[in-house]
C-alpha cells in the first residue's frame, strides 16, 4: 500500500489522490509537522487524532489506525516539496486554509512554536499556495480557539 502511494507521490507529475489516499497524505504531513522538532508530544498526537477524527468523522479506533498508518508513511514519505505539492493537487483550494489551521493547531498542541515548526508551516503553506498573512490569520484563529 505504501509502495504504491509513495510511487505516485514521487512522480513528476503527481495524479490526483483518491479519497483514502488523500486522508492519508493529509495526516502524515500533520504528523511531519510534529516532528519536525523532534519531540512528538503527546499533545500532538491528541491534537492530530482530533483533527482527523472530525475531519474524516471517524470512530476513536479508526481515529488511531489511520494515525498510526500516517506515522508510518511519513517516515517513508518523500521530501516535503513532492509530498505538499501531491496534497495540493488532492485538496480543493477552499480547503487548503483549513488544512493551515490542522498544522498550526499541531504546532501549537504543546504549547511551544518551535523554529523548525514554524519554518515547516511557512514552506508548506508557500507550497499550498497560502500566502504567510493568511496562514496568520489560521494561526491566530487556532490560537484563539485554544
Amino acid at each position: 500500500m505504501f509502495a504504491d502511494l509513495l510511487k505516485r507521490l514521487t512522480q513528476s507529475e503527481p495524479e490526483q489522490l483518491p479519497d483514502p489516499d488523500a486522508r492519508l497524505a493529509l495526516t502524515a504531513l500533520l504528523v511531519r509537522i510534529a516532528r519536525s522538532d523532534e519531540n512528538y508530544s503527546p499533545e500532538e498526537v491528541a491534537r492530530i487524532d482530533r483533527i482527523i477524527a472530525r475531519r474524516y468523522a471517524l470512530s476513536p479506533f479508526e481515529t488511531a489506525h489511520l494515525r498510526t498508518q500516517a506515522e508510518k508513511f511519513e517516515a517513508e514519505a518523500p521530501d516535503t516539496v513532492r509530498f505538499t505539492r501531491a496534497i495540493k493537487d488532492a485538496v480543493p483550494y477552499d480547503d487548503r486554509t483549513g488544512v493551515i489551521e490542522a498544522l498550526w493547531g499541531v504546532v501549537l498542541a504543546d504549547g511551544v512554536r518551535d523554529e523548525e515548526e514554524d519554518a515547516l508551516v511557512r514552506l508548506v503553506s508557500n507550497l499550498l499556495g497560502v500566502n504567510d498573512r493568511d496562514s496568520a490569520l489560521c494561526r491566530q484563529r487556532v490560537e484563539a480557539e485554544g
